[in-house]
């Protein structure tokens, strides 16, 4: 085997007697190293995206959510769900109730989702560094304040600092709809605007406002409900184990949800995405591959004279073929390792200097593209570049060997 890695070794880099040979055996290296080197970017750069998204949604949503498999609301001190609490994995805990309201400010009324939330959800969320404007208090010795989305904020024309607070109201749970006075069926208070927050996610800047949760449960009529836990994890904590635990203490009635679980349909997504465009780029690599059995098949042609020569020497059909096979890998592995060092330095200098942008800047959330390098995806990558590579390699091998090696 030695023998025949060694002289694969001296026929690729070689010079041939037919310089067409070495133009179509650099065009492989190149087309693999290509090849891999898109791959490589391509899925770093949809990590990227990835992580930016799971960074906005990480602003607003917990690490592990507890939600009521039934129903919209429990009591966050049945059962053992008070044992959660003293869990010496868990930073803090902060108690939300969420339903639909209607807010109006003056002449500008719009529906909207209100999430009461506890004193501490600063703490568990990076509220503070989404806020656009005002200062994140939810309440004072005086009055409530509530923080709105901003497309929230645009459809109301409203800002931190407004004198007079806005209106809000909730159909009450306990009464039957007054179709002579529908009025009478709503519970109604209000709020001064403390702050207009940006997570760059429509489903909360156009649609969410926060209120203190006595507030909430005021209107909506209830007591020590609420709708859901939102827990906050120490560092380096297992999010995994924590989970698992959780989900026996508040047994089978309770949702245990981690961040990407919250968002399953946008990270779905992501990953589908993600491995049909590894896909394309895979078929890619096998078209490239094409160079690769050309390159081989002139190869055998070319050394007819060095086979003779072999054979007479008493090398056997076997340590012949894996010369050309191990001609045929060697291009495939320098090919992987050219592409896959190009496309991680092409990675590391996009993060550091940004060089493809996405547009004009303040447009989207970040100015330059984002991608994120992972280990697991180079070793899909090498590991997939050298199955094409094997594969292309044996049928003309096999071929040729029926024809020239008798």
């Amino acid at each position: 085997m030695k023998l025949s890695f060694y002289i694969a070794g001296r026929y690729l880099f070689s010079k041939k007697s037919h310089n067409a040979i070495n133009i179509i055996s650099l065009i492989a290296v190149c087309g693999v190293a290509v090849g891999t080197m898109a791959t490589v970017c391509t899925l770093s750069v949809f990590n990227g995206f990835q992580g930016l998204v799971a960074d906005m949604f990480s602003a607003f949503d917990p690490e592990l959510k507890i939600t009521p498999v039934k129903g919209k609301v429990f009591d966050p001190s049945a059962g053992r769900l008070p044992e959660i609490y003293l869990l010496p994995e868990i930073e803090c805990i902060s108690e939300s109730l969420e339903d639909n309201a209607f807010i109006r400010y003056k002449d500008k009324q719009v529906p909207a989702i209100l999430k009461g939330v506890s004193e501490n959800f600063d703490e568990q969320t990076n509220i503070r560094n989404v806020l656009l404007d005002g200062t994140f208090k939810l309440r004072d010795e005086i009055s409530n304040y509530a923080f709105l989305g901003l497309g929230l904020a645009v459809n109301l024309g409203v800002n931190a600092g407004f004198v007079y607070p806005m209106d809000i109201y909730a159909i009450k749970r306990k009464t039957q709809v007054n179709l002579a006075n529908p009025a009478a069926s709503l519970n109604h208070d209000y709020a001064y605007i403390g702050g207009v927050f940006r997570i760059n996610q429509p489903v909360y800047d156009d649609n969410y406002l926060i209120v203190p949760l006595d507030l909430a449960r005021q209107l909506f009529d209830y007591g020590n409900e609420v709708s859901a836990l939102e827990i906050k994890l120490k560092p380096n904590a297992a999010i995994n184990r924590v989970q698992k635990e959780i989900r026996k203490l508040a047994g089978d009635g309770f949702s245990v949800k981690s961040r990407y679980e919250q968002q399953e349909a946008a990270f779905k997504m992501f990953r589908s995405e993600k491995w049909l465009s590894f896909l394309m780029l895979c078929f890619i690599l096998l078209i490239v591959a094409f160079n690769i059995i050309g390159s081989i098949s002139m190869l055998m042609v070319d050394k007819q004279a060095d086979i003779i020569t072999l054979r007479n020497l008493g090398a056997n059909n076997r340590i012949i073929l894996r010369i050309f096979l191990f001609e045929g890998w060697l291009i495939s592995i320098i090919g992987a390792f050219t592409g896959i060092a190009s496309g991680i330095l092409l990675c590391l200098g996009q993060q550091h200097f940004g060089w493809l942008q996405l547009g004009v800047q303040g447009t989207f959330a970040v100015n330059a593209y984002p991608v994120v390098i992972e280990a697991g995806d180079i070793a899909l990558t090498f590991l997939a570049v050298l199955t094409i590579g094997f594969l292309s390699v044996l049928y003309p091998v096999w071929y040729l060997s029926r024809k020239w090696l008798r």
